[in-house]
Order: C-alpha cells, then sequence, then structure tokens
C-alpha cells in the first residue's frame, strides 16, 4: 500500500497528494498497531484466544477442510493447466478489450442529484444565458489591452463578452469574462480554450472554474504513465526483494495488471457507456472521472500485490524446503488460498457497497475496486498466477549468482 500509494505524489496537485497522505498514515497506523497492540494483546490473552472457536478449527495439526479443498485445487490446477488457465486468461481479456476506448474527463453537472438546488439553478442559469453561462472563462490582461476584448467577441465560440472589470489593487490589470457556446463539461471547450491561448495577447491568462478542470485533467493526462511506470517498477522491486527470483516477481507484476485492466473495461461500459446505468440509479457522463485512472490505479496494485505477496511468499517458503515446483504451488495455495479468498470477500462486499450510494464517484469507486478485487483473488490468484508457476516450472525460482549476491537473504519458514 505505501509503495503504490507514494507513487500518487509525483502528482502536483495537493487534492490527490493529501488522499494518498491520508491513506498512506492510516495503512503505517494499522501497521504500527499490528506489530505491537496486536501481539501485546494476543500475549495478555494466551490459550483465551481460542475460546469460542468454531468445531473445525479445533482439530489437529493436519490441514483443515478448506486447506485440504484449496490443496486438491492446487494438484487439478498442476495436472491441468490450460484447460483452467486459458478461460481465466479470456474472461479477464474480455473486459479488460473496451479499455482502449476508456475516455476521462473532470466531473460534470451530472454527479449531482436532480432535485438538488445547485442542478436546479446550473440549468436555470443555461436556460436564461446560454450553455456556457455557469462557468464563464475568465481572461486577465494587462489594462488598456482592448484587442482581447475585440478577439473575445470574433470568436465564433464565445456567446457573450461581460464588461471588463478593472483591479482595484493598482496593479493596472483587467479582467474580462467570457461566456461560451457550449456547457463547461463539453469536450469542446477544450478547443476554444486553446484557441484563445494562442490567438489572445502573450500576457493575457485565460482561467476560471472551467478551464482549472482542463488543466487539472491534462496535468493527469500527463503525469498517469509516469505514475503507473513507477508503482510497477516499485512493485517488481518489492517483489524481487522478497521473493530473490526475477521470473516470479515479473509474473506477479504483470499478472496485476490483468485484473486492473478487466475492471476499467467494465468501468469503461458501466459509466461511458452508461450499461446498467438504470439498475445502479445514475446518469451517465460519457467519460470516466479523470483522477480515477490514476488513483484507482495505486489503490489496486497495492490491494493486489497484498494478494500476490499471500500467495508468492507461501510457495517461495515451499519451494525452500524441498525444491519441489509442484509442492510449492499446491502448498501455497493450501497455506493462503483461505486467507486471501476470506480477505477478497471482505473488500469485495465493502467496495460493492460503495456502489449503492447516491453520489456518482463513490459508485465508481466501488464497481472500479470491487470488480478488480473480485477477478484478482477470484481468478489470477486462484488460478492464473499458480498455472504460470506450473508453465514455468523450476525456471520461475531461478535466480542468477550475482543477483543473490546484492540482494538480503531472505527466507520464509514458520520454524
Amino acid at each position: 500500500m505505501l509503495v503504490s500509494l507514494s507513487a500518487v505524489l509525483l502528482l502536483p496537485a495537493p487534492a490527490f497528494r493529501s488522499m494518498a497522505l491520508g491513506i498512506m498514515l492510516a495503512v503505517a497506523f494499522v501497521l504500527a498497531a499490528t506489530l505491537t497492540l496486536l501481539p501485546a494483546v494476543l500475549g495478555r490473552l494466551g490459550r483465551r484466544v481460542n475460546a469460542g472457536a468454531l468445531h473445525r478449527s479445533r482439530r489437529g495439526a493436519g490441514r483443515s477442510e478448506g486447506s485440504a479443498r484449496f490443496a486438491a485445487w492446487g494438484e487439478r490446477l498442476w495436472a491441468h493447466p490450460l484447460r483452467y488457465g486459458v478461460p481465466a486468461l479470456l474472461v479477464l481479456l474480455a473486459p479488460a478489450a473496451p479499455v482502449v476506448g476508456l475516455r476521462t474527463a473532470m466531473p460534470s453537472i451530472t454527479v449531482v442529484p436532480e432535485d438538488s438546488s445547485a442542478r436546479t439553478g446550473y440549468a436555470a442559469v443555461q436556460r436564461a444565458f446560454g450553455p456556457g453561462a455557469p462557468g464563464a472563462l475568465q481572461i486577465v490582461t494587462p489594462a488598456g489591452q482592448a484587442d482581447a476584448a475585440a478577439l473575445l467577441r470574433e470568436s465564433p465560440s464565445i456567446a457573450a463578452v461581460i464588461p471588463a472589470q478593472h483591479a482595484a489593487d493598482g496593479s493596472g490589470l483587467t479582467m474580462l469574462q467570457a461566456v461560451a457556446t457550449v456547457d463547461p463539461s463539453d469536450p469542446g471547450l477544450a478547443a476554444t480554450v486553446e484557441q484563445l491561448r494562442e490567438r489572445l495577447p502573450e500576457q493575457a491568462l485565460v482561467g476560471g472554474a472551467a478551464v482549472e478542470n482542463l488543466d487539472l485533467q491534462s496535468m493527469l493526462d500527463g503525469k498517469t504513465p509516469l505514475v503507473i511506470g513507477v508503482v510497477l517498477a516499485m512493485g517488481f522491486v518489492l517483489l524481487l526483494l522478497a521473493l530473490q527470483a526475477p521470473l516470479v516477481a515479473l509474473l506477479g507484476t504483470v499478472t496485476n495488471l490483468l485484473a486492473t485492466a478487466a475492471a476499467f473495461g467494465a468501468a469503461r461500459l458501466v459509466f461511458q457507456d452508461g450499461h446498467g446505468a438504470g439498475l445502479l440509479g445514475f446518469e451517465p457522463q460519457g467519460f470516466l472521472d479523470g483522477w480515477a485512472p490514476v488513483f484507482y490505479f495505486a489503490m489496486i496494485f497495492a490491494i493486489a500485490m497484498d494478494y500476490t505477496v499471500f500467495l508468492l511468499s507461501s510457495a517461495k517458503e515451499h519451494h525452500e524446503r524441498r525444491r519441489d515446483p509442484r509442492r510449492a504451488v499446491v502448498g501455497a495455495l493450501a497455506h493462503s488460498g483461505r486467507v486471501n479468498f476470506a480477505a477478497a470477500a471482505v473488500m469485495v462486499a465493502v467496495f460493492f457497497t460503495f456502489a449503492l450510494s447516491g453520489p456518482l464517484p463513490p459508485k465508481e469507486m466501488g464497481i472500479v475496486l470491487g470488480l478488480a478485487v473480485l477477478l484478482d483473488a477470484a481468478l489470477v490468484r486462484l488460478v492464473l498466477l499458480p498455472v504460470l508457476l506450473r508453465l514455468t516450472g523450476r525456471a520461475a525460482w531461478w535466480s542468477p549468482a550475482w543477483l543473490r549476491r546484492v540482494l538480503p537473504d531472505i527466507r520464509f519458514s514458520h520454524e
């Protein structure tokens, strides 16, 4: 979590940095409590911690019924990897395909409930003064530049120009307000702003709430590839340090992308194209919120990395004991399958609860994160990644001698 969300700090926007820092602080406090308070409480409780345990958990040291089932599933995957791996891959690729046409933009007025006073007033202003009236453009120029006002009036994409207002602080600046011919959230406004910035005098500054959204979206579009690349690189390094096997670390990193792509592809069908909008009770905007790809990607990758570490660290532990790739896969599923399944079930239930909320942004978060966790835990961790370990065999755990000398010696063991 800390590694993935730290990449969001690369965005030069206080809102995103504050959200990332808030979540990182929460994770840090939970980690501190887990390493200090929780062991102290468990030590104080002693054997009483098992009071009220289920009957099945009181069995002997052998495998529980749930672990045995996951072990049997691992044996089945080992015997028939392509029978299960290929369908799982196709199920992931099918919803991932629409991600190619995903569009992003800042939220429009449609995210506000129809019966709210803000949306009612927004519609009234548009009816009375034109589509662009709720988000007038603000142009600041040095006083005396009459050509700026003339250029604004000549522009076919400007419906009206409000008389100039001179600065009261003696700075010699003048502010003109221009009403565009399109809604402030219309994609065509970007072309209007770009045209004005090219034609207006060099000292002129074009701003306003609608332009702020456009500039923020442009910044996000430019920084998103960097954030995604940093998250992937740091995730790979983290797995490499923990597992000391380049191929396994690469497989864990790449497979994390599949569930992420599938979740965003499904989000495009739901929130951009409007499939299921009536069922979820929202009005589609024709795009996904602009901050969703970078922030949700970091969140999804962090959660997926948790399950990856659970599975692969257990596989490495079993491989270190017997140097048997088959026992590594089967043992990892038997040991971590229940943990992954239970943790994913809780997170999916929580995220899908957000999808039932009123505002659109929580719905987007609930659907994207819920689907990503569901697909990652059910298909990637329980099917695809074990199948890839089966197909790569001993090569998955190979590590060059120079790398073993560089990396710290980390061994996994319950002893």
